[in-house]
């Protein structure tokens, strides 16, 4: 339920939510002995999709004193509505659907062919299919599978830092350039923060590289498989720290077996492959590329817009980083502003990052990605916004210092 009302608020705000949450009881209901995260999944964003078409629909046609009874009637009918095609349609689909899945992963792990999954997981990753792999199929699987028996290895498939550590170190060997001199720096991000997405573009600069991470991944399923690895639950983000925190009392040797196996074989193949193929190219230009397919993944067209909105004369105390989830990429760019700020001495400005959807009204400029500037305005239409594409090394944010430092 709380997956369907997330889903459901993202798309049209509190009623979303709630009519994600009355339309995900149908799947619920329909399939009790299956845990529905994928169901809640798609039954959140559709309520809130249809109760968002249906507000612009009658907006401004409803007579004075009977929008409160309209509001609440068509939650109340269109949420009965959802309902019944959740129970009818969408629950058998995805109980279905589940079935298939598990049944061709215990096939995998009946014939010890399990870490032949790391060769659709890596490129997924890259393609920034990851999330939709780990919370749409292995956690439900992985729920399950802790039910029975108290851990799970579903949980270590996708969430293995390994692979792309071994890319990161061998960067920091063989690379050349600014990829060479970001590497270190990319390495806390992705091992302690958690956040892969800072080394797809290092793998971008040179393709060949997914070998290495296909390579890691399976040789770190592997010997999970082999020492029995499981966690207790989805580590997200994928942090040492996290999955660390989700081990099993005194099973953490074997997890970091698995970690270590990764990462060493992942170095190991993507050495002599960035020896052979490594090319001087630009990290910036790389993430720039991972940005825009980030936005095509998402089905949003990259509008390559750089900035909107300058800065007013008036005294800026609030600065907002907005992502879609407020965690990740706007955490990590609010951090390089904040260094930035303070290194120009504007020490009394306040940065701090959010979702989207949940700008502080206080906020006085808003920076987010340009895939995000209709939802960014609709959260919070006062706030001046500046849209980048790169949340990372945006350009805009020297530009911006230097418009705060002339204002205040």
């Amino acid at each position: 339920l709380l997956i369907a009302y997330t889903g459901g608020k993202a798309v049209a705000g509190v009623r979303g939510g709630v009519m994600g949450a009355i339309s995900a009881m149908g799947v619920i209901v329909g399939s009790p002995s299956t845990p529905m995260f994928i169901g809640a999944m798609i039954m959140g964003p559709l309520g809130g999709f249809v109760i968002k078409k249906f507000d612009q629909a009658v907006e401004g046609k409803i007579k004075a004193g009977f929008e409160m009874l309209v509001n609440n009637f068509s939650i109340g009918i269109l949420g009965a509505i959802l309902t019944c095609i959740a129970l009818v349609v969408i629950g058998p689909v995805v109980e279905a659907g589940n079935n298939v899945m598990e049944a061709g992963v215990n096939f995998l792990v009946e014939h010890g062919l399990l870490p032949l999954t790391s060769i659709l997981i890596e490129p997924a990753k890259v393609l920034f299919l990851n999330n939709a792999l780990n919370h749409g199929i292995f956690t439900p699987m992985g729920m399950n599978e802790v039910a029975e028996a108290g851990k799970s290895i579903f949980f270590l498939l996708e969430a293995n830092p390994g692979p792309g550590l071994g890319i990161l170190l061998a960067y920091c060997i063989a690379g050349k350039g600014s990829a060479k001199s970001s590497a270190p720096g990319a390495i806390i991000i992705h091992f302690l923060g958690g956040i892969h997405e800072i080394y797809f573009p290092y793998i971008l600069m040179n393709p060949t590289l997914i070998l290495a991470t296909i390579a890691g991944g399976a040789a770190g399923v592997f010997t999970n498989v082999l020492l029995g690895s499981g966690l207790t639950a989805a580590a997200s983000p994928g942090s040492i720290i996290a999955i660390l925190g989700m081990c099993p009392k005194g099973e953490y040797l074997p997890v970091l077996a698995g970690v270590t196996v990764a990462t060493v074989v992942s170095f190991v193949v993507a050495l002599p492959l960035l020896k052979m193929f490594g090319k001087d190219e630009d990290v910036k230009a790389a993430q720039e590329k991972v940005s825009n397919m980030k936005s095509q993944a998402k089905g949003i067209a990259n509008t390559n817009r750089s900035v909107q909105g300058n800065t007013s004369n008036e005294k800026v105390k609030k600065i907002v980083f907005a992502c879609d989830a407020g965690m990740g990429s706007s955490a990590m760019g609010a951090s390089v502003l904040r260094k930035k700020l303070k290194q120009a001495g504007l020490n009394d400005i306040e940065v701090v990052h959010a979702s989207v959807s949940e700008i502080p009204t206080d906020s006085q400029i808003v920076v987010t990605h340009e895939e995000l500037q209709e939802r960014a305005r609709t959260s919070h239409p006062n706030a001046q916004l500046v849209l980048i594409t790169n949340f990372m090394n945006a350009p805009q944010y020297d530009e911006l210092v230097e418009q705060l430092k002339k204002n205040q």
